[in-house]
């Protein structure tokens, strides 16, 4: 009973459920006001951003957004069966870390309302930062929605200075295509790189969003320029292709798929390239690759030739573009406990 009562309740990340809008919270802000917060915030990371909320509203979440004096957050809620929900907060929330104990109560009263089960915080720090303390009344949870550990690749210098951080093969490889004849463009044939990314989904072994998703980012994110959806060719074939998203300083390599085609000319190299001049043409320092196994550098790298599971199988490629491996801590804030304790039996 208990497995069935669980699954039903994770499932419900598909599901819809009712809602509770009666009790005004006063930190809450619209969409328009929260703009205006983060314009304040020039490197708030782009999953707090209004577009972000409006994304993930039209595929099964609901969003809101709190201020409170110098702190503030969009809280993502997903309905669960018997009026339920999961609130969330990705990379935030947004201000100085110890502007964050005023914000707090605030997204209480709000998870509260919307009869949450739990609030899941993905803070956008690194856990080497002492910033990154366990706030009271959180723990630690072994349990992220955004990949914990990732790359990070300096954008700063020239080109041949990022291109000398990387491994020499992956310099070559770079090359390699362009010598060969790949080429890179912007692309806008979204229903071509959503067969794209089913294509190498089924050939990898990873879920892929609807193509609509990936339709409604690119008219979000594009007309203010935060977003590219970049295609390396061959001959005019498409054989590789990914977007990129950038905020501040910062840009995100999101989603990325290939074709089983051509893969002796190196596309992908070359287009993560493309995608990182792109970014420091927008004035990015930084290229997050996002997204590498969970596992400390040591075990990373003696491992990773004979793994092929999850993210492992693309950490052999992303680890030659010569990043930093960085983790992010994951918090969860316990409303309902037995509905908590169910929900991590089924997840372990």
């Amino acid at each position: 009973m208990a497995g069935r009562r669980c699954a039903s309740l994770v499932g419900a990340f598909r599901a819809g459920g009712a809602v509770n809008y009666t009790t005004k919270i006063d930190a809450e802000v619209d969409a328009v006001a929260w703009e205006a917060f983060l314009q304040a915030h020039p490197d708030a990371h782009i999953l707090q951003t209004a577009a972000w909320g409006t994304l993930k509203s039209a595929f099964g979440w609901y969003a809101f957004r709190l201020i409170a004096g110098e702190a503030g957050a969009q809280v993502l809620f997903r309905p669960l069966p018997g009026g339920f929900t999961v609130a969330y907060i990705p990379k935030g929330p947004v201000g100085p870390p110890e502007a964050w104990e005023t914000l707090w109560p605030e997204v209480d009263a709000l998870c509260k309302r919307e009869r949450a089960v739990f609030l899941k915080v993905e803070p956008d720090l690194w856990e080497d930062t002492p910033t990154a303390k366990t706030p009271r009344g959180f723990r630690e949870s072994p349990h992220a929605i955004q990949p914990r550990r990732t790359l990070v690749v300096s954008l700063t210098g020239d080109e041949d200075a990022i291109l000398a951080r990387m491994k020499q093969k992956t310099r070559y490889n770079i090359r390699l295509a362009a010598r060969k004849g790949v080429t890179v463009r912007p692309w806008e044939d979204i229903q071509a790189f959503y067969r794209l990314m089913a294509e190498t989904g089924a050939r990898d072994g990873f879920g892929v969003h609807a193509a609509r998703y990936y339709q409604k980012a690119y008219e979000l994110f594009h007309a203010e320029g935060a977003v590219e959806l970049l295609v390396a060719e061959y001959e005019g074939e498409p054989l590789a292709a990914l977007m990129v998203f950038a905020r501040g300083q910062r840009a995100w390599y999101f989603y990325g798929a290939s074709t089983g085609k051509q893969r002796n000319k190196m596309p992908t190299y070359l287009l993560q390239w493309e995608a990182m001049r792109w970014a420091r043409s927008r004035g990015c320092s930084e290229y997050d690759l996002w997204g590498v196994p969970d596992a400390d550098e040591a075990t990373l790298e003696a491992e990773f030739t004979t793994r092929r599971e999850g993210l492992w199988g693309v950490y052999r490629f992303k680890r030659g573009f010569g990043g930093v491996l960085r983790r992010a801590p994951v918090w969860d804030r316990v409303y309902r406990p037995v509905l908590y304790s169910l929900y991590r039996a089924w997840r372990s």
